[in-house]
């Protein structure tokens, strides 16, 4: 198999440690950590990963420069849930049509969007006045890739946890909400960087009783 290369945008994150890590471990595939301060990078040069200092609130040619030499751009980015609705637009929705607009600029073909567990017009009534402008922003960004002609795969974990990894989960274009490990979650990225098949898919994941690639191929 033809190495890849993939910058993981948001890699400080839980999820994006993670990805990085079993990345790393891949036979064939090479880690780019795009990282918004240079103390975040020691973890990622310990694991022999390139890193690059990028924040997303930045142009999308920045973006754009350290995307050139990168064959796939995984967005696990998020403002988290200590900030304020600002900070929500600038990174859950700005910050992500930016790196979709850069991977677009660098022709970056292949890009997996880690988005929130449902993104509906129902999700968004449905949510409570703190919640509801994060699945807004969600919601435009995930239109945003679905217009574009990239190679994309759009993943909706559910409920986050940091319990150790099951190696099973529960994948379909609707499930039962429910909990998962971010572990499983950096898993189930993995598994979507490798299999060309869930290009142009966009499916939801709970904890469950499948081995993930068994899931992952059955969707």
């Amino acid at each position: 198999m033809v190495d890849v290369k993939v910058l993981v945008v948001g890699a400080n994150g839980q999820i994006g440690k993670q990805l990085t890590s079993y990345i790393q471990a891949s036979d064939h595939l090479t880690a780019k950590a795009m990282i918004r301060k240079q103390e975040q990078a020691s973890f990622f040069e310990d694991l022999g990963a390139e890193t690059v200092l990028v924040d997303l609130e930045d142009r999308v040619e920045s973006i754009a420069k350290v995307a050139t030499d990168v064959d796939a751009i995984v967005f696990t980015a998020g403002s988290g849930p200590k900030t304020g609705k600002d900070k929500t637009l600038m990174i859950d929705l700005d910050g992500a049509i930016k790196t979709i607009e850069a991977a677009e600029k660098a022709g970056v073909k292949r890009f997996i969007m880690i988005s929130s567990f449902d993104t509906t017009r129902e999700a968004i009534l449905a949510a409570n006045e703190s919640f509801a402008p994060y699945v807004v922003a969600k919601y435009y960004a995930d239109v945003w890739l679905r217009n574009t002609d990239l190679d994309y795969t759009i993943i909706h974990p559910g409920i986050l946890t940091n319990d150790g990894a099951t190696g099973k989960i529960t994948a379909a274009e609707r499930v039962d909400r429910g909990e998962i490990t971010r572990d499983d979650v950096a898993r189930v990225i993995l598994a979507c960087l490798e299999k060309d098949a869930t290009i142009g898919k966009e499916f939801q994941i709970v904890g469950g009783n499948t081995p993930i690639n068994e899931a992952i191929d059955a969707l």
